[in-house]
């Protein structure tokens, strides 16, 4: 009896001694987790911080890149300092910059000037388009047939025809174009040079193209499609561009349309297209077959060209209108057909003195064109042979 009186106050001062450790364990462990949450959130803020690309900089750091900083001051002021030192350094530069003078464009306004000429409707979105480092650009066509015949197992073996390669030769010729703008505008940092350089760089590019390309004459521009010497498509030559009468003067018939298709070989049609212009289209998404159905039909999505007898067409605003014996539509395989070569740098020179008081710039781009398989582009003429 007494063992048990003397062991009760000994009991309660054990499970005080517990409930009291634990208590304090329950509060370290809650001060520890506040601790390491807040330890976790100042690690996620600096994290933020260093990966926010739109953060403000500091007083002490210039914002672009150093290519982008020194051409930017040579469009306003004239300072090539900039520019002298990327060259010696060799950042940002072009192994195909000519050294007679000159600044590539940025990387930047290039891709822009690019982008919008394979985005109007040229010939160039259809055609062959290759980049060379020279001054021309050969094409090598094998035109002729190699000879072939029947032999048995005693007979002699004759000696067949040989099949004919041709050069076909595309110079380069220098597109340029001379936008101007005042110094004061070129002073307000407001304005952004590069984009309005890029723009009318490429819209003056983008029309000198797109004409040359049909109806260049090859003299000091690209050699245009139309300005080949053509011959009814049943007499067809090499070094011509056969063509297809609609039988009506200045007008055509959905017959003449199919004449046209089945006038070009069928190793091309398969990724032909029709050349017209805006005019010419009017008049002939209008066209019925026997059986009254619409030989034109629009594209089915947002951006899919429309198409004649089931071949896409291009809508090149260059071709001529339809009048009496005009070559107003043009029908092949321009990729075979037509081929567009040029250098891949664009030069820009800053010229402050000859316009005051304001500073022109002229750009220049060296482009070639030609027809390079003359069998694989068929014309439709309006007039009756």
């Amino acid at each position: 009896m007494d063992k048990i009186e003397g062991g009760a106050p000994m009991v309660r001062e054990v499970k005080q001694a517990m409930t009291g450790f634990v208590s304090e364990f329950k509060g370290f462990r809650d001060d520890m987790n506040t601790r390491l949450k807040q330890a976790e959130e100042r690690l996620t803020m600096l994290d933020r911080k260093s990966q926010l690309a739109a953060r403000p900089h500091l007083a002490a750091t210039e914002a672009g890149a150093p290519h982008q900083k020194a051409f930017d001051a040579y469009l306003r002021s004239g300072d090539d300092d900039g520019l002298r030192g990327l060259e010696i350094e060799a950042k940002s530069l072009s192994t195909a910059v000519n050294s007679d003078g000159g600044y590539l464009v940025d990387p930047k306004t290039a891709e822009t000037i690019k982008s919008v000429l394979h985005s109007t409707a040229s010939i160039r979105s259809i055609a062959q388009v290759v980049n060379v480092e020279a001054n021309s650009f050969d094409v090598l066509v094998d035109h002729a047939d190699l000879g072939a015949g029947w032999a048995d197992e005693t007979s002699a073996t004759g000696e067949t025809g040989t099949p004919s390669i041709d050069r076909i030769s595309i110079p380069l010729h220098e597109l340029s174009a001379l936008p101007k703008a005042s110094q004061r505008l070129l002073d307000d940092s407001a304005f952004d040079v590069e984009g309005w350089l890029a723009e009318r760089i490429a819209n003056k590019f983008a029309r000198a193209e797109a004409a040359a390309f049909i109806n260049g004459d090859g003299v000091d521009k690209p050699c245009g499609f139309l300005n080949h010497a053509k011959v009814d498509n049943d007499v067809w030559t090499w070094g011509n561009l056969g063509y297809v009468p609609t039988g009506v003067a200045g007008d055509v018939e959905a017959d003449a349309i199919i004449d046209l298709v089945y006038a070009l070989g069928a190793q091309y049609r398969a990724n032909a297209s029709f050349v017209m212009n805006s005019k010419t289209a009017g008049a002939i998404r209008k066209l019925k077959d026997a059986d009254g159905r619409f030989l034109w039909s629009d594209g089915l999505a947002a951006g899919e060209p429309a198409r004649l007898m089931g071949y896409p067409v291009l809508i090149a605003e260059d071709m001529p209108d339809a009048a009496t014996d005009s070559f107003s539509i043009a029908f092949g395989d321009f990729s075979a057909g037509y081929t567009v070569a040029e250098r891949p740098d664009l030069r820009v020179l800053r010229d402050p003195f000859s316009a005051k008081p304001h500073v022109l710039f002229y750009a220049t781009k060296r482009v070639g064109g030609d027809v390079s398989d003359f069998a694989a582009i068929k014309l439709l003429k309006f007039g009756t042979a």
